[in-house]
């Protein structure tokens, strides 16, 4: 269950062009910017939006059903090489 999750999430930033350590506010302006982008009014041919509104809800509850209850400690331990723990906190 927990290597689903995983893999959804890193899909969902790959789809996004986002990197592991990103905030709300960075994937929000990376959503508005694709989505703006992709839209089928302005790019008929193009059906990536589908993809892209799948991974910013993907990435929207992560961000608001998980990462609200991670302790600093926890954050150290899933991102070893994040010394900067303080970029999850909304």
């Amino acid at each position: 269950m927990k290597n689903d999750v995983v893999e959804l999430i890193h899909e969902a930033l790959k789809t996004l062009n986002l990197p592991p350590l990103v905030s709300y506010e960075d994937i929000k302006s990376q959503y508005y910017e694709l989505s703006r982008r992709h839209h089928p009014d302005i790019n008929k041919e193009d059906s990536k939006m589908v993809e892209i509104n799948e991974a910013y809800a993907v990435l929207k509850q992560y961000v608001f059903h998980y990462r609200f209850s991670f302790s600093d400690e926890e954050i150290m331990k899933q991102f070893p090489e994040a010394s900067h723990a303080s970029k999850f906190r909304f």
